[in-house]
């Protein structure tokens, strides 16, 4: 497969790495390292798929005209549109032409997130009463001197994305009833901490997320009928800890087991291989949570500017 990367920033430098020889070309308007100015410049006859980088704004704009055109597209997180139906309209497109149309989501392949759906999956734990999770990172002075990311809700589609979309590989098509516990812009101009709560779902869930965690990390806690599981970090800020223990009844200290990974972050290779199997099956596309996420966070979004405006 020949993969072209479509904006060359972080996150495209990272595709272009884990490409390797699949990669022919890169596009972005900025960047003088860049291939090409314009994606409709790159021809078309030289690459099968595009690996796009890209702010949410042009999203729909070209990955219409990839698809269009019959190339398999990876996009990253998060996949919305402010037009009405744009990502149904796009899982349209990717059908009529027989591609792939996938949303990057690389957290799905942090071994102890798959670690953790396998157990929930097998009911070990019974009954889930909770589930609260952290994910901070230390970028607000990044974002705010940024010509683009300071703006609209601000960590709440970056990493509130991630969030969700976990809620989502765990637990599955859980109740949309969150509500926006607080936002603040502590040092930003839009929110650069936020919590989400879901009272209704079940498990109850509640999502931290800032950019003012100078030393990035990530937490999860779940508590449940049979025990309890916990994730501390993740591999790329290593070592990562995956601890399961099982509860003693009436009460008492749980036996517990911990599995510790040491390693670089594997989800970029994996996810690649991932997108390279769905495009190798020509598997149809489905971007339902997508849609789900699209609406969800702007409702949450409105929300957050909303609460933050009242300060």
């Amino acid at each position: 497969m020949r993969a072209i990367v479509v904006g060359l920033g972080i996150q495209g430098h990272k595709r272009r790495k884990f490409a390797g020889e699949d990669y022919v070309a890169s596009v972005d308007p900025a960047n003088p390292d860049s291939d090409f100015k314009s994606v409709r410049d790159v021809p078309l006859e030289t690459y099968d798929a595009a690996l796009c980088c890209i702010p949410d704004e042009p999203k729909v704009e070209i990955l219409s005209y990839l698809l269009e055109h019959g190339k398999h597209v990876l996009v990253e997180k998060p996949l919305w549109s402010v037009m009405d139906g744009g990502v149904e309209a796009l899982q349209a497109l990717a059908h009529k032409a027989g591609v792939v149309c996938y949303t990057a989501y690389n957290h799905r392949f942090e071994p102890h997130f798959v670690r953790m759906h396998d157990l929930i999956a097998s009911g070990e734990l019974g009954r889930i009463y909770s589930c609260r999770m952290f994910y901070g990172n230390g970028t607000a002075r990044l974002v705010r001197n940024s010509e683009w990311r300071d703006q609209g809700a601000g960590v709440l589609p970056d990493l509130g994305s991630h969030l969700l979309d976990t809620c989502r590989f765990w637990f599955g098509d859980i109740e949309e009833d969150y509500v926006v516990a607080s936002a603040n812009c502590f040092e930003n101009r839009s929110p650069d901490h936020v919590v989400l709560l879901n009272e209704n779902a079940s498990p109850r869930l509640e999502l931290e997320m800032t950019l003012l965690s100078w030393r990035n990390h990530f937490t999860c806690d779940i508590f449940a009928e049979n025990g309890s599981a916990h994730i501390e970090s993740l591999c790329k800020w290593g070592p990562s800890t995956f601890t399961l223990r099982r509860r003693v009844l009436p009460s008492g200290r749980p036996p517990e087991e911990a599995i510790t990974i040491v390693q670089d972050d594997p989800t970029w290779a994996a996810e690649y291989a991932h997108f390279k199997q769905l495009c190798a099956r020509a598997t149809l596309a489905n971007l339902a949570t997508d849609a789900w996420l699209g609406r969800t966070l702007e409702r949450l979004g409105h929300e957050a500017l909303a609460l933050q405006r009242k300060r």
